[in-house]
């Protein structure tokens, strides 16, 4: 989703990427950089990294100072090499990725290093995001670097909390959910004080913050403690962005087995969230393989907005 609305929005800011992913410093969760692959679509939409801890950016200045108009030969010169080279293999997308990427990061290294500085921030900011608690810090930082990445006009920043997958509570899911230092003691104050930071600042309405897991949770129990998956049903957070304030949409069985209630497919979330965004997911294409490829692949999954989820269902909604 993130690489599909780059290609359609792009950037408002050309010094950065239109898609920026913020990990833990530590590691990748389970699947690594594929959570943030652009598919099929061309390398240049894929989400770019960005570090919350040390050089934001990596290799994005030299290892030796250099004078100004020095780096800018050196783009050239690169641009004209992978320029040759592109008209050799016309097929080959991740030339021009290369090429511009070579370009923007020039772009960056004044701006990303700016904007990522959190030294100046309000204790009341600090506060708002757990900065300074050492089980919340760290998420809450990259909340905070969320914030000001749509506050310079990225278009779509992806935020992830510790590596491997701590989500995935196989074994005990109340130690691995609910109790600190773990995941909701992590993720829980930050991504609230994330919200009332978009609120105070005008920004939530023209914002969607999309919260998910990976599945849902099955309701029998797993080695004792533990829950398996369940692709019938899960539960996400969607706020801002025209979507109703206190909505809650849908149900399950009695058990909590299988969604019965008000079903959204994964496909009807994607064009409703693309809906709030000003683009016609049907409308939206890319072509690949002879077909005009969409996220949503409508004539197969039957995908349509679900009106229920938007305050303003007859209106224009551009986030």
């Amino acid at each position: 989703m993130g690489a599909w609305i780059s290609y359609a929005l792009g950037s408002e800011n050309q010094n950065l990427p239109a898609y920026v992913v913020l990990r833990d410093p530590a590691g990748y969760t389970g699947g690594s950089s594929l959570w943030w692959s652009a598919g099929w679509l061309p390398s240049l939409y894929r989400g770019t990294e960005v570090s919350s801890q040390g050089a934001p950016i990596q290799y994005l200045r030299a290892a030796q100072p250099q004078p100004a108009e020095a780096q800018r030969k050196n783009l050239d010169f690169l641009a004209a090499v992978n320029r040759l080279h592109q008209a050799k293999h016309p097929l080959a997308s991740e030339l021009e990725t290369r090429i511009q990427n070579y370009e923007l990061a020039a772009r960056m290294q004044l701006e990303a290093a700016r904007l990522l500085d959190v030294s100046t921030e309000s204790p009341a900011t600090r506060k708002l995001y757990g900065l300074d608690d050492p089980v919340t810090g760290k998420y809450g930082l990259r909340c905070l670097l969320a914030r000001k990445l749509v506050e310079a006009g990225v278009r779509f920043v992806q935020v992830f909390p510790r590596p491997i997958t701590p989500w995935d509570s196989h074994h005990n899911l109340v130690s691995g959910h609910r109790s600190l230092p773990n995941i909701g003691g992590a993720t829980d104050l930050p991504t609230a004080g994330l919200l009332r930071d978009l609120k105070q600042r005008g920004l939530l309405e023209s914002t969607i913050v999309f919260w998910s897991g990976e599945f849902g949770r099955l309701p029998i129990s797993q080695n004792a403690k533990g829950r398996d998956h369940n692709r019938n049903a899960m539960s996400i957070i969607l706020a801002g962005g025209g979507f109703k304030s206190g909505h809650v949409h849908g149900a399950t069985d009695s058990i909590g087995y299988k969604a019965v209630e008000n079903r959204v497919s994964v496909a009807d979330l994607h064009a409703t969230i693309l809906h709030q965004l000003g683009l016609d997911h049907d409308g939206l294409t890319f072509h690949h393989a002879g077909r005009d490829e969409t996220l949503t692949d409508s004539s197969v999954t039957g995908a349509s907005v679900v009106k229920e989820l938007l305050a303003n269902p007859a209106g224009d909604n551009h986030s």
